[in-house]
């Protein structure tokens, strides 16, 4: 369970140089934020930031936003930043609830989304806060590159089965999926772990995941193109 009130913690991601302050002001102009037009990949609730800093490391020719809703968690992630040995220009963390995405981004300007391991949010009454819900697959919508994905990785198979659902009712494009992602080469090349599919994993758990896209017709309607 996640702790969510360590005293401090709001001051200390209030004066980090790690974290976006009032991020609605750099919306459609993240390249002011890191100083170039790199790509963007953000990830909605990053955890402790264990995967993004492994990205940014490893492609240092794009920029990645970390989002965390909660307090406690973002703290870490910057304790963790902070103990880096390496600058990491291409990173950032925001505090903010996910809702508010189309208010902090541009249309196009995030290329990729991640999702990894996300809140399953398993009573049906809360279905729409799932963070592959088709109302939220419509923010993503607002702010994703006309070639722009999702990728989504978790090990629970009912949020996995209602996601794939969801992006196809969505009207999105399903442009692959395993149950198994670690027996899948394809989709595994590349892969980099989270804290929790390290966990999840060691323990024999079989990991999900999908890349969605939104469907090129329907883009193409939208262009007026033929």
């Amino acid at each position: 369970m996640r702790l969510r009130n360590i005293p401090g913690s709001r001051e200390v991601i209030g004066e980090s140089p790690y974290v976006v302050q009032e991020p609605k002001r750099y919306r459609g102009g993240w390249s002011r934020v890191f100083e170039n037009s790199h790509p963007i990949h953000i990830e909605v609730g990053m955890g402790k930031g264990q995967f993004l800093m492994k990205m940014a490391r490893r492609n240092p020719e794009i920029n990645y936003v970390g989002i965390e809703m909660y307090d406690s968690v973002l703290l870490r992630a910057i304790q963790k930043r902070e103990s880096a040995q390496e600058e990491l220009p291409n990173l950032y963390f925001i505090r903010m609830d996910a809702r508010e995405l189309p208010e902090v981004f541009g249309p196009g300007e995030v290329e990729r989304i991640y999702l990894n391991f996300s809140d399953p949010w398993p009573k049906e009454r809360h279905a729409k806060r799932r963070l592959t819900s088709r109302q939220f697959l419509d923010r993503y919508d607002q702010i994703l590159a006309p070639e722009g994905e999702i990728h989504f990785k978790t090990d629970n198979r009912p949020l996995f089965e209602f996601s794939l659902e969801e992006v196809q009712e969505a009207g999105w494009q399903l442009k692959g999926h395993t149950f198994d992602l670690h027996h899948n080469l394809v989709l595994c090349e590349g892969n980099v772990m989270t804290e929790y599919e390290e966990k999840f994993s060691s323990q024999g758990n079989p990991i999900h995941k999908l890349i969605a896209a939104r469907d090129r017709e329907d883009l193409n309607s939208v262009k007026g193109n033929p």
